[in-house]
């Protein structure tokens, strides 16, 4: 088994298909196949702030649910998007405007469709996932010893939103521990969430989300080779949106 994790896509879809190509999958149909069986798998947040979050649905859903050669694990857009199709009364800001407005100019006919596509690929997700074949845990915010193995509501709160404190910085933002720091474990926890300009290596933890909405680098790690695959973005640089963990 080899898998290339994919970071943080949110709605780059142009970029999406660059990284594809560079990293040797072909276009067949609405699918992206590699020719050595490789295997993407998809960390999360594939909507919101980006400008093309349906066609990332669209494509996410047809290689997980349709084809079944990609993997995917839900990040927190993806929980919100989700409960807003439920249609729970959830606000519609920071990032989740943007795949709203392009969901609300489809037909009433396209956005059944995306509405079933993108419910059925959330519900049927894990929270994380435990890839022994290639030693490693793919978790959208990353994922604690303590809590490996397990799948109740602490867990959830922390593979979605990380490991936050309940208090926020000035703009709002989570304050969150630096887990990764103590991570002991011997498998790769793979993860994103947070913007950082160049893929974060602790312990053996790697933060792929290099911020492509914001103007970095869409990023895949590849397992077993242990490397790392960019491509530039063709969004804004935002230079505040990035982490500068200690």
């Amino acid at each position: 088994m080899k898998i290339d994790v994919i970071g943080d896509v949110h709605g780059c879809y142009e970029e999406l298909e660059d990284l594809f190509k560079k990293l040797g999958y072909q276009k067949e149909e609405n699918s992206y196949v590699h020719p050595a069986g490789r295997i993407p798998v998809f960390l999360g947040d594939i909507t919101d702030r980006g400008p093309q979050s349906i066609d990332a649905i669209r494509l996410v859903h047809e290689m997980v649910m349709e084809k079944g050669i990609a993997k995917y694990v839900p990040g927190n857009h993806c929980n919100k998007l989700y409960r807003y199709f439920l249609g729970n009364n959830v606000k519609i800001q920071h990032g989740l405007e943007t795949t709203v407005a392009e969901y609300e100019a489809l037909s009433a006919k396209e956005q059944r469709i995306i509405q079933a596509q993108f419910m059925r690929l959330y519900e049927h997700a894990a929270l994380y996932l435990q890839l022994p074949e290639v030693g490693a845990i793919v978790a959208h915010a990353g994922i604690k010893e303590s809590l490996i193995g397990r799948n109740d509501k602490k867990v959830k709160t922390f593979v979605l939103y990380g490991d936050i404190t309940g208090e926020t910085h000035e703009d709002g933002r989570p304050v969150r521990r630096d887990w990764a720091q103590h991570y002991e474990g011997n498998d790769w926890v793979v993860y994103g969430h947070t913007p950082v300009k160049e893929p974060r290596i602790v312990n053996k933890t790697i933060n792929i989300d290099t911020g492509c909405v914001f103007g970095n680098a869409l990023t895949a790690f590849q397992l077993p080779e242990e490397q790392t695959i960019s491509v530039p973005s063709k969004q804004p640089l935002v230079e505040e949106k990035f982490s500068t963990f200690s």
